[in-house]
């Protein structure tokens, strides 16, 4: 069985995780306007994470997007599930935040201690997200470390975490652009040369 398939077993009374956000619907049509969610691989992103994973001596980095139902890995270093249902993601509840969340010790945060994703793989202890925004402020989703090990989160780490986060967005909009170019070139392609229909 594997660790998704293990996650929705334990999931099974397991309370809810995070209200939803006051700009729900426009959050999650921003998110979806990027073309990103379910999209394939890329070098770009997971260069990225990995970089952040090492940084940091954490044994995972991710870039997830919470959508409506779930988040999802946009890239992911350590960690081998591609998404969660969103009642489980820590990320759901740093879409609140103004800037970072920071979850030093798991187990013992009321928010978390039932979390099937700390009582159960991937045991998470320690979680830092920083918010990735859109360009009208919405939270789409988070850049965000996770240990296995309680720990600590000081002010110059955190100020890193808020860099990295920036460059992860700057990936975001340039990949949803070059998205946008490629369906605008194969529409271009479909037309006629003479009547442009």
């Amino acid at each position: 069985m594997g660790a998704a398939e293990t996650l929705e077993r334990t999931l099974s009374g397991y309370l809810p995780g995070a209200p939803l956000h006051p700009e729900e619907q426009e959050r999650v049509r921003s998110l979806r306007k990027l073309n990103l969610l379910d999209s394939e691989p890329s070098a770009r992103f997971d260069d990225l994470t990995t970089l952040v994973a090492d940084v940091f001596d954490a044994p995972i980095a991710l870039i997830s997007l919470v959508d409506m139902n779930r988040q999802w890995f946009l890239s992911r270093c350590g960690l081998s599930m591609t998404e969660t249902p969103r009642d489980v993601a820590f990320c759901a509840y740093a879409i609140h935040e103004p800037d970072i969340l920071v979850v030093e010790n798991a187990p013992m945060d009321n928010r978390f201690a039932d979390n099937p994703m700390v009582t159960g793989e991937p045991h998470i202890r320690f979680y830092a997200g920083a918010v990735i925004r859109d360009t009208n402020g919405l939270p789409l989703g988070t850049l965000c470390l996770i240990d296995h090990r309680p720990r600590q989160f000081c002010a110059r780490e955190r100020r890193r975490l808020e860099q990295f986060k920036k460059l992860a967005r700057e990936e975001m909009v340039l990949s949803s652009e070059s998205h946008k170019e490629r369906i605008g070139a194969q529409m271009a392609a479909r037309k006629d040369p003479i009547t442009r229909a």
